[in-house]
């Protein structure tokens, strides 16, 4: 059984998946951007987070070879593995899951938008 990852990391794993063969740290970066939206994140983040899912099992990673036009310096590539596909699916299936007990608790949307009823919790009398 796959471990379970947070929502960063599930941004992070579909950033790699998406990217396919050129899943690097600038490319992550720029898709994890626009996924987050429009909350901001920093390239820092994204690396910490790389090393993470490595250090789990659930992506990997290769050296390029030294290109001229970073002075001479390799990139790192990733790509997931079959424990960070498989975490991603559970974790997409989960949201899915989830998504459709709001939809039914708030009777989905209508024309584009959501119809749903003011907080009102029973209380206790």
């Amino acid at each position: 059984m796959p471990e379970s990852v947070g929502q960063f990391e599930q941004i992070i794993l579909t950033a790699i998946l998406s990217l396919r063969d050129e899943a690097y740290g600038v490319t992550i970066h720029e898709k994890a951007a626009e996924l987050a939206e429009p909350k901001k994140i920093s390239p820092g983040a994204v690396y910490v987070t790389l090393d993470r899912l490595e250090d789990k099992g659930l992506i990997s990673s290769r050296l390029s070879d030294p290109t001229p036009e970073r002075g001479g310096r390799s990139k790192r590539y990733y790509r997931l593995e079959a424990l960070g596909e498989q975490a991603l699916e559970e974790s997409a299936a989960t949201a899915r899951r989830v998504w459709e007990a709001v939809e039914e608790i708030w009777g989905g949307i209508a024309g584009g938008v959501r119809r749903r009823p003011k907080w009102n919790p029973s209380r206790p009398k």
